[in-house]
């Protein structure tokens, strides 16, 4: 089970919580103030931290600043007093992941511990590339795929249209988010993220537009949504296709409408909230199914997003390593300071099916256990060195390409780099005219995205094929 962090100034909560979350079968520790909590948390890993807001020496808030910098995929759950419940949304806004109002509702407090613990187990799947003050550094990547994504985030980033981001698990559809916030108007309003795979089906209602006092069993008092804690700024609601099919109808709604009430309100609430959704499902497949509404698609599809898989932007795959490599020297307190060429080699051979995720992952394992300052092929994973390369393409073996035109005293770089050009000029062309010029079909048969294939296609001068 998780282990909870519990921190509070009064003996009694800490006592009553820790057994309480004990006989639940959580491993459970105690603090008394935010500075015994980061000793706590330095010294060993924790799940989740749930905070009273005031306390002496280090606070609530003090705290979450602390975790969300060092310990950025740890929830922060907030206990508030009523009179402080203000306090409490600002640290929402702030980051926390939610929060109960003394005196709490043991069934509620068990609810939210329970969405936490998900989100945490969620969050370690998913890309981690915090900096140390908290904020997320700039996409990496300058391949064709990628700028073509920046150019798209430049337009867009500061309109208030709905963006809807797809690509597979780990390509890093939550950094777009966060590049679209940060490049628009509402950068200092509050980013509200919402994954929605880590949310019971009954209690989605509730998450996003809050409830009223007694409207359901535990609601001990009133309690304001995502929309809300999102006024003025962005909400970003990944996992999107998780939705269920009778919450959808009145998620259109309130996109639509700009309003909605909360659970057991008769109050309608307006808001100014700029909507990003992400999937790595493929939502028309589950509109054929009936499990996604049509016109929810279409309101969400205002402007889409796909981000390519590593596969198809192999050329970032040496800055993406070096990134990580940067990163976790820094968090590790190690003296790493580069993949050696053979290394990159093998990285460039693999298929990463797990995408940037994975590939963050290997370069946190590989500096964590480095004996120098360069990371060797010798030190990656000997499944991954013995993994054959990229699966060949389905086209018939491109025949030799000639002589290359390279200038005098080129470099091996620039000389491979402009046979690979040529290689793929040549698939590409056979592609096209295997299958009388349709871009769909080519791309299918090369097992790339269309988008890639037009990217490549205007990359290599090969505009003129059209579908």
């Amino acid at each position: 089970m998780a282990h909870l962090l519990i921190v509070d100034d009064e003996v009694n909560i800490r006592r009553v919580l820790s057994a309480m979350l004990r006989r639940e079968g959580y491993e459970v520790s105690a603090a008394g103030d935010g500075e015994q909590a980061l000793a706590v948390l330095a010294r060993s890993p924790v799940d989740v931290v749930i905070t009273d807001l005031v306390m002496p020496r280090l606070g609530g808030l003090e705290l979450l600043k602390r975790v969300g910098s060092d310990f950025p995929d740890v929830p922060v759950i907030m206990i508030t007093a009523h009179g402080t419940v203000d306090t409490a949304v600002e640290a929402m806004k702030a980051g926390a992941f939610d929060y109960i109002t003394k005196p709490f509702d043991q069934e509620e407090l068990k609810k939210v511990i329970v969405k936490a613990t998900r989100a945490r187990d969620l969050e370690r799947q998913h890309l981690h590339t915090g900096g140390g003050d908290g904020e997320r550094p700039p996409l990496v990547g300058q391949s064709a795929a990628m700028r073509s994504v920046y150019e798209v985030i430049g337009k867009v980033a500061d309109s208030p249209s709905t963006v809807l981001l797809t690509g597979e698990s780990g390509t890093g559809k939550e950094l777009v988010a966060q590049a679209l916030h940060r490049g628009s108007s509402r950068r200092d309003k509050p980013l509200i993220k919402v994954n929605c795979a880590a949310i019971p089906k009954d209690l989605v209602e509730s998450e996003l537009f809050g409830y009223e006092k007694g409207a359901f069993t535990g609601a001990v008092g009133s309690k304001p949504g995502r929309f809300e804690l999102a006024d003025g700024g962005t909400l970003f609601l990944d996992e999107i296709g998780e939705v269920p099919v009778e919450m959808q109808v009145k998620l259109l709604r309130a996109l639509q409408e700009s309003e909605f009430e909360r659970v057991g309100g008769i109050r309608t609430i307006h808001v100014d909230v700029r909507l990003i959704a992400a999937t790595n499902r493929d939502l028309k497949a589950l509109i054929a199914d009936g499990r996604f509404r049509e016109d929810l698609f279409y309101r969400l599809n205002v402007v889409p997003v796909a981000l390519p898989p590593l596969r198809e932007r192999r050329e970032d795959i040496p800055a993406l390593a070096q990134h990580f490599v940067e990163k976790y020297d820094r968090r590790l307190g190690k003296k790493v300071e580069r993949v050696d060429d053979e290394a990159l080699e093998v990285l460039l051979a693999y298929s990463w099916p797990g995408n940037i995720r994975e590939l963050e992952n290997l370069m946190e394992r590989s500096v964590l256990f480095a004996d120098g300052p360069v990371i060797t092929a010798a030190q990656l994973p000997e499944s991954l060195r013995e993994k054959a390369p990229v699966a060949p393409t389905p086209i018939a073996a491109v025949g030799p390409i000639g002589a290359i035109a390279a200038p005098s005293g080129a470099s091996m770089k620039e000389i491979v780099r402009q046979a690979q050009a040529e290689l793929e000029r040549e698939l590409i062309t056979r592609a096209l005219e295997e299958t009388g010029g349709n871009v769909t079909r080519a791309a299918k048969r090369l097992q790339i995205s269309r988008k890639s294939l037009q990217v490549k296609m205007k990359e290599l001068g090969l505009r003129g094929a059209d579908e």
